[in-house]
């Protein structure tokens, strides 16, 4: 009988041991959602360019942005939008396309630049001043496009 338990207490162990193999989990992309357009201005008021823009209004969509995104394309941008103007900090946890990341005053004029951030990078990257919005592009078009500080932003919601 002592045999016959100590047969099962083993084999017990040994199936409770037993690697289990897994499907590979598949997740699926996270995609652009176009929720209006954003112009970006000259300081004089001349038309830069313009872009399909997803918002970032909830803590939620503000904490998540664009976390987890593979790709993006040079027309589409994400525009944070903040109660108040305060200091910002961003940083790229878990964002794999390097960004040029703009803030922007209350009054939609650009205030500070952090550009070509690096991707999976935790370093906080803080505006100079306060700001209300921030706009995110891929890395490399703020300068492409010259943008500076004084220029400004108009959008419209869908």
């Amino acid at each position: 009988m002592k045999q016959l338990l100590l047969f099962l207490c083993i084999s017990v162990a040994f199936v409770s041991c037993k690697e289990t193999v897994n499907p590979q989990v598949k997740t699926q992309d996270i995609s652009f959602t176009k929720e209006g357009e954003l112009t970006l201005l000259k300081a004089d008021g001349t038309p830069i360019k313009t872009l399909d823009v997803e918002f970032a209004e909830t803590d939620y969509e503000r904490q998540t942005g664009l976390m987890y995104r593979k790709s993006m394309e040079d027309k589409q941008s994400m525009l944070f939008i903040f109660k108040s103007a305060l200091p910002q900090s961003f940083y790229m946890k878990n964002t794999f396309i390097p960004l040029d990341i703009i803030y922007i005053d209350q009054n939609k004029k650009i205030v500070s630049f952090q550009k070509n951030a690096i991707p999976l990078n935790e370093t906080g990257l803080p505006s100079e001043v306060p700001a209300m919005y921030v706009l995110e592009i891929k890395a490399g078009l703020a300068d492409a496009w010259n943008l500076e500080v004084g220029d400004s932003i108009s959008f419209t919601k869908n």
